[in-house]
């Protein structure tokens, strides 16, 4: 009876355990969405390594473009944290977000790190040309957007028509408003979208390597300032975007429920370098994205180990 008596009581003490490690374990599994460019893919990638190798947190990441969506999902509490946040691309934030006059249904968590440029460009060969190429200035005088009109005709696409073509913005859930702005300015062009960030890469690169003009909008931190020689065309002052100051923001429940994850997620912290060398590897040498993020955190965990609650 004794030894009945111990096996029962055994028994009972293991599902005990097991009962408390359950909810324990299943209260460690969050949702965040992946962003749809390559520099925000790297920023949360290394906040989840943190989050599931030191502090035992699953991560599913769901794809979803940046904007409104990614806002409503973590406002729903169906998400939980967006990683990197540019403020000129989110309209949003004033509705929810109280530091900038929302009403507070998401909670800014802390900068990023990453501090954005987004501009217009052309190839520098054609502003100066490029001897070494044979290619001959074919826009000297091009450095606004007030002399676009005068080459449009060196712009022209089948897209186009008469009107200059401009590589515009590629995902449209990001609200660049290209084609609002050219028509605001008063520059005779066609916003022209290609549907994806790789397709956008490789339209300019292309045309970059037949020596062809064009304008384009990019951003940095990116590779496309390392593999081509761009200029960028001024935009007025009032048109222009302006830095971004990059951020993180959650959803102000989850966040009460997990505290050490929030504090990680608060002193994380990206460079423009550090995150643009992680783009090269995997956008022009083609590496998976987890390869190149797990090597730079094996390489830096005095970084990282400076992000831990």
């Amino acid at each position: 009876m004794l030894l009945k008596f111990k096996a029962a009581l055994a028994c009972a003490v293991l599902a005990l355990s097991l009962g408390a490690s359950i909810p324990a374990q299943a209260a460690k599994r969050l949702t965040v969405p992946d962003p749809d460019w390559t520099g925000g893919v790297v920023t949360c990638r290394t906040i989840q390594y943190v989050l599931e190798n030191e502090l035992g947190y699953k991560i599913k990441t769901v794809a979803i473009p940046g904007g409104a969506g990614v806002w409503e999902g973590i406002v729903a509490g169906d998400l939980f944290y967006n990683c990197e946040t540019w403020p000129s691309y989110n309209p949003p934030k004033e509705k929810y977000l109280k530091e900038y006059g929302g009403d507070g249904s998401v909670v800014f968590i802390a900068d990023s790190g990453i501090i954005g440029e987004t501009a217009y460009w052309i190839p520098r060969y054609m502003v100066e040309g490029d001897s070494s190429r044979g290619i001959p200035a074919s826009t000297p005088d091009l450095k606004t957007f007030a002399d676009l009109n005068r080459y449009k005709h060196m712009f022209k696409s089948l897209e186009s028509g008469d009107r200059g073509n401009l590589i515009g913005c590629p995902i449209s859930a990001w609200e660049c408003e290209d084609q609002a702005r050219m028509d605001r300015v008063g520059v005779d062009f066609y916003a022209q979208a290609l549907g994806s960030e790789t397709a956008h890469w490789a339209e300019i690169q292309a045309k970059y390597k037949r020596g062809e003009p064009f304008i384009a909008y990019a951003w940095a931190p990116h590779w496309i300032h390392a593999a081509l020689d761009l200029v960028e065309v001024a935009l007025p002052p009032e048109e222009a975007w302006p830095d971004d100051v990059c951020f993180k923001f959650g959803n102000p429940e989850l966040m009460k429920e997990h505290p050490e994850a929030v504090e990680v997620i608060k002193k994380h912290r990206l460079t423009n370098n550090q995150q643009a060398g992680m783009i090269y590897e995997i956008d022009v040498k083609k590496r998976d994205v987890d390869d190149v993020v797990e090597e730079w955190m094996e390489a830096n965990e005095a970084i990282w180990r400076k992000w831990l609650p």
